[in-house]
């Protein structure tokens, strides 16, 4: 698999979600942010999709929409939200062929044990369906503002 970078097409993705496919598609003409995270209801995870949740009013006003996407279950998603109350649309990737596309399923390591799991990583997404940045290997605190910023300079 060839690398993703800034400039190419984003690749063209279905995922399950709490109302039905979501597809690359349905945001056509529209900003994107979709963010890759490793498990739904974990402690960095829940951080970020606060974040983003916090700021999605801001993200609507510059025309941007927030997905968050896992390989987690929609039904797993559906206690994500409703817990914490999350204000962003979670995508499901059960098989990881999504996930894969974009580059996020790699080999990570813990305590020596190598084992592959999802990389941290957001896409900003243009209105013609071109990544116009990528984050890899992001540290939540301050990230959904960083790229709020980078989507409103859009």
């Amino acid at each position: 698999m060839t690398e993703l970078t800034a400039g190419a097409k984003a690749p063209g993705f279905e995922l399950a979600g709490a109302d039905g496919p979501v597809r690359l598609s349905d945001f056509a003409g529209k900003t994107l942010v979709i963010y890759f995270y490793p498990k739904d209801d974990t402690s960095g995870c829940t951080k970020e999709a606060q974040e983003f949740s916090a700021l999605s009013g801001e993200f609507a006003a510059a025309g941007a929409i927030v997905l968050g996407v896992s390989k987690d279950t929609v039904a797993s998603h559906g206690k994500f939200i409703a817990k914490y109350d999350l204000k962003v649309p979670l995508g499901s990737d059960p098989e990881g062929s999504v996930v894969e596309a974009y580059g996020a399923w790699v080999e990570k390591s813990m305590y020596g044990r190598k084992y592959m799991g999802i990389e941290r990583s957001t896409f900003l997404i243009g209105a013609e369906g071109e990544i116009r940045r990528i984050w890899r290997k992001v540290k939540v605190p301050g990230h959904a503002t960083e790229v709020l910023k980078a989507a409103q300079g859009l």
